[in-house]
């Protein structure tokens, strides 16, 4: 189980999709809306976040997504590790979610990975230079991303990465 932190307006929107990663405002009650409506508008955000973690295609049994503000925790269980980081990544590269609280039970441990958030000026090959020493193993890091990431040239600053061990 863990916490991770992501920069809150990394990414795009979840509706009108970009290149980027989706974006979820969070809901806000304020004298026109009520309580009622603000839970159904938190209900369907949840059903889209759900949606990001189905349309990536990651394996999650007993999948649940809670949203509280700017906080997702996520429910169920994987097969790996790498599964659980992509999950947690999927759903932290939401513009709108600050924090991921990860609840998720893997059937087959193996060390974690590490992460990097992405700056300006960063490509696949300068951050595979930084961590493996060797700019052309850049695919490591591409493949580690999948399904997230559809064109190696395609990073944005405020992206978190898993970089993986070799």
């Amino acid at each position: 189980m863990g916490l991770f932190s992501f920069l809150k307006d990394a990414g795009a929107k979840l509706l009108g999709r970009t290149e980027e990663a989706p974006k979820v405002d969070v809901p806000v009650v304020n004298s026109t809306e009520t309580v009622a409506e603000a839970e159904v508008l938190r209900h369907q955000k949840m059903m889209l976040l759900r949606g990001v973690i189905d349309s990536l295609g990651l394996g999650v049994n007993d999948l649940e997504v809670d949203l509280n503000d700017d906080k997702v925790t996520v429910y169920g269980s994987v097969d790996t590790e790498a599964e659980k980081e992509k999950v947690v990544l999927a759903l932290g590269n939401v513009a709108g979610i600050c924090t991921v609280d990860e609840r998720l039970k893997v059937s087959n441990p193996e060390p974690a990975a590490r992460f990097h958030t992405v700056v300006k000026g960063d490509t696949l090959s300068k951050i595979a230079k930084e961590f493996y020493g060797d700019a052309m193993k850049y695919p490591e890091i591409f493949e580690a991303n999948k399904p997230m990431l559809k064109d190696p040239s395609k990073i944005y600053p405020g992206q978190l990465l898993r970089i993986p061990n070799l």
